[in-house]
């Protein structure tokens, strides 16, 4: 009996230590909310409805207009009060001063800005600075001794670990929200610049411009956006890296806009193929596609066909990388970059100018060309060469126009593209000939990877083709 007691006390020990160690494994965020919460603001906006302008009738004056529109379709009289759009929002203090940090779409447009305190106060905010590349705004209340938010580094954050979240969704104030990081620099489509931080937080409307906390109760981003297909949260939210947003504000604060660097290139992926192409060990960098003759890149001797794997001491990973790290880096700075040129890395150094509109490369619809009735050659696809009317009509001075593409014809090339150069193990050559190119073909193993420099409409390419027929 004694043994058996002894078994029994042995098991409940047992029991409790994994209850405790099961308890200690889950997260307890009520200091953090203690401690953090009253640094976060409810933001609601206003903004007038404007009224559309009247129409113009030949020989009547306005004021007889809205008389007779006041008269006989009692039209509201102009002092009436003009309907209103609210929108809710969320924001965290920065500094005791009272100044905001929120999203550039919550305050954007609006007239009104009041922002409410967890103590139930409420402020009329002024906007000191949007930007809406990034989404971040700054704006600001008279105020003193406000509660700040202690901020972290985005960089440390690790995929998987918890983050939580302290906002207004659907009004609802200070509504704690909490969940993992799912992954890091993550690009959406309309927008290359911000490297955003995806969790699985529930955002909804109202946690725009909120603060994502991680585990220390720092703030390592800003709540910007949510993936949805019906308005509300489906465990896809997106925010701002807090180490981006505070050098927004910075600029915000200073001369009320942001400056951000360009180095006039249009740049398209390293796929695996294209690197097989050029020579590169593996895919990496950013592939030039074009460069503005008059730009920075132009200046400091980049050249179409490099592709940069370094930029002001940064790898370029991939093509998105590129825009981010140019754009961080101010106007008029004197840095470096790493090309990749024919089969071998240099280095060059480019003084950055300022961002107008960084552009990506996007073929766009072929031109069409007058046909011709030469062969298809080993691709599948039929060239000639350009006739001198056509060099002058599009500014070039050599290259083949497809006339042709057969239902088998390898690589993405259409009717109406125009092959410039050809990349063969990392070497390029002018194309100028059928014959030529034939040539160049007819060397080439089953197996190997080539590419074309494409101008298509009036944009430009590069355009793999992996794997050839038997030579016949």
């Amino acid at each position: 009996m004694q043994v058996i007691r002894r078994l029994f006390a042995l098991w409940l020990l047992v029991c409790a230590g994994q209850a405790l160690a099961q308890a200690r494994a889950l997260p307890d965020f009520t200091r953090l909310v203690q401690e953090q919460g009253p640094a976060v603001v409810n933001i609601s906006t206003t903004q007038a409805l404007r009224r559309a302008a009247l129409p113009q009738v030949p020989g009547i004056e306005d004021d007889e207009l809205r008389e007779f529109l006041r008269r006989f379709l009692q039209r509201a009289p102009e002092d009436a009060p003009r309907p209103e759009s609210r929108s809710l929002g969320s924001g965290f203090f920065i500094s005791s001063d009272g100044y905001i940090l929120t999203n550039a779409h919550v305050v954007q447009g609006a007239d009104e800005i009041d922002v409410r305190l967890t103590d139930k106060r409420e402020f009329k905010a002024k906007v000191i600075g949007v930007d809406r590349r990034s989404d971040v705004a700054l704006i600001k209340i008279a105020a003193a001794g406000m509660p700040t938010v202690r901020f972290g580094d985005p960089a440390a954050l690790k995929v998987g670990e918890w983050v939580v979240t302290i906002g207004s969704p659907f009004g609802f104030e200070n509504t704690v929200t909490a969940g993992i990081v799912s992954a890091k620099g993550r690009l959406l489509p309309e927008e290359n610049l911000v490297p955003f931080i995806q969790t699985d937080v529930a955002i909804n409307p109202g946690n725009s411009g909120g603060p994502l906390f991680n585990m220390n109760g720092e703030v390592v981003g800003i709540n910007s956006q949510i993936y949805s297909r019906t308005g509300g949260f489906m465990g896809l939210s997106f925010a701002i890296p807090i180490d981006l947003a505070l050098d927004i504000q910075k600029q915000l604060r200073e001369s009320g806009h942001v400056s951000r660097g360009r180095i006039g290139v249009v740049i398209q992926e390293v796929t695996k193929a294209l690197a097989d192409s050029f020579g590169l060990d593996r895919p990496r960098g950013a592939l030039v596609n074009s460069v503005d003759k008059t730009g920075p890149a132009a200046l400091a001797g980049v050249q179409p066909a490099d592709i940069i794997t370094r930029f002001a001491g940064k790898p370029v990973h991939s093509s998105s990388d590129l825009p981010r790290i140019v754009a961080a880096t101010r106007p008029g700075t004197r840095t470096q970059l790493e090309a990749w040129r024919d089969g071998a890395a240099r280095t060059l150094s480019i003084t950055v100018g300022e961002l107008r509109e960084e552009r990506a490369a996007a073929p766009e619809a072929p031109r069409a060309q007058k046909p011709a009735e030469p062969t298809p050659n080993r691709l599948g696809i039929a060239v000639s060469e350009l006739s001198p009317e056509q060099k002058k009509g599009l500014g070039l001075e050599h290259g083949l126009v497809v006339t042709d593409v057969r239902p088998n014809a390898r690589g993405d090339l259409r009717r109406g593209d125009i092959l410039l150069r050809l990349v063969i193990r990392g070497r390029q050559t002018e194309l100028t000939s059928a014959a030529q190119l034939d040539k160049l073909l007819a060397g080439l193993e089953r197996n190997a990877a080539i590419t074309f420099y494409v101008r298509r409409g009036d944009g430009s390419s590069f355009v793999t083709v992996e794997g050839f027929p038997d030579k016949g």
